[in-house]
């Protein structure tokens, strides 16, 4: 922790992020991080949960170094890490699911994935209730498995959480990320994706909607330093809401050897009332010229008034042709989720948000 000084706000890294709304983050949680975190967890036959002490277990921090002062004292502090392992080859009939339940009181934790060669998995995180969370999650895909892994962050209005995702993945391994992000007062994801063979694929999905006074900030690195990878990036958010801000940060690195190259990565906000915020910030660094395809492309722009027009034209309410236009905007990425249980409820919390937007607009004009 002490090869990291406190940041001053000034830092790349940092200058986006409201610091002072951390509450303390920065130092050791009093009494360790003990905080009131619970971890409910189900789990399909043929996987395994084990709790272990992060300091004697080789598994934890075998894929994630920390690279910030946060990241590492959550590292060091988490007394009690959660590893899944799924067996090479297996392929579990369900989801492993892990409910992360805040109840007050800051805490760190730490989830490891060890995905055997050849398995198929998906792991669902859902965060929620309330808490002042600094936690990292790993995750090692093995040679040619398939690995989903979505992540929710769906936290009462007050809670802060900053985590680091780092994957490592194998040879001729597919690994999905999906990031959903609606709750929470201050809430900063990082993932960040490494391949350790030839022939990986990654593909990083994102949704968030930020409301009134929320920051939201997803800060992505994908790491090519194997040939004949693929990584594809897709992230969309929307904002409505006096002081709503969103960051998205989105660095590819394809080192000389990377050879072969396959990488593209998107990002597009909505801005839906005066007075929100979006920085987009796509950074591509190419350190060879063999590489297969490398672009990135990023817009924000406000509500398209002639898709609200053309629907509103042909008879439909203009609280419903909102709803329908957003909705479309968020589709193609709800839709690749693969797990409709999770898609429902995601429209289903997209058109609770809408419903703010639509009270906080009759408010304006009455």
């Amino acid at each position: 922790m002490t090869d990291f000084a406190i940041p001053t706000g000034r830092e790349e890294a940092w200058r986006f992020t409201p610091t002072r709304r951390l509450r303390g983050l920065f130092e050791p949680l009093a009494d360790g991080g003990d905080g009131k975190i619970v971890v409910d967890i189900d789990t399909p036959a043929g996987v395994t949960v084990e709790h272990v002490d992060p300091r004697e277990d080789a598994r934890v921090g075998s894929v994630f170094t920390p690279t910030e002062r946060i990241a590492a004292l959550a590292f060091e502090g988490t007394k009690q890490a959660i590893v899944v392992s799924v067996p090479a080859e297996a392929r579990p009939d369900k989801p492993v699911s892990l409910v992360v339940r805040g109840e007050g009181g800051p805490s760190y934790g730490h989830i490891t994935l060890d995905i055997g060669a050849f398995a198929e998995a998906t792991v669902v995180i859902d965060h929620i209730g309330t808490t002042t969370f600094a936690s990292n999650l790993e995750v090692k895909v093995g040679d040619g498995a398939r690995l989903t892994v979505v992540s929710l962050q769906d936290w009462d209005d007050d809670a802060v959480h900053l985590e680091h995702q780092v994957a490592y993945v194998g040879r001729d391994a597919t690994y999905r990320s999906v990031v959903v992000t609606l709750g929470g007062d201050l809430v900063r994801i990082n993932p960040i994706v490494r391949f350790t063979g030839p022939g990986g694929d990654a593909e990083l999905l994102g949704l968030f909607f930020a409301d009134d006074g929320q920051h939201l900030e997803h800060r992505l690195l994908i790491d090519h330093d194997q040939p004949h990878c693929k990584s594809r990036v897709t992230y969309k958010g929307a904002l409505q809401g006096e002081k709503a801000h969103t960051v998205w940060i989105g660095d590819v690195i394809i080192r000389a050897n990377a050879i072969g190259t396959d990488t593209y990565e998107l990002n597009r906000n909505l801005v839906l009332t005066d007075g929100a915020r979006a920085d987009s910030v796509p950074n591509l660094e190419i350190e060879t010229g063999e590489v297969t395809g490398a672009g990135h492309a990023s817009a924000t722009g406000r509500f398209d008034d002639e898709q609200l027009f053309y629907l509103m034209s042909r008879g439909i309410d203009e609280a419903v042709a909102r709803r329908l236009v957003v909705r479309g905007f968020f589709a193609d990425i709800v839709e690749r989720i693969g797990l409709p249980e999770i898609e429902q409820r995601l429209m289903n919390a997209v058109d609770d948000e809408l419903a703010n937007v639509e009270r906080a607009l009759a408010r304006s004009t009455s």
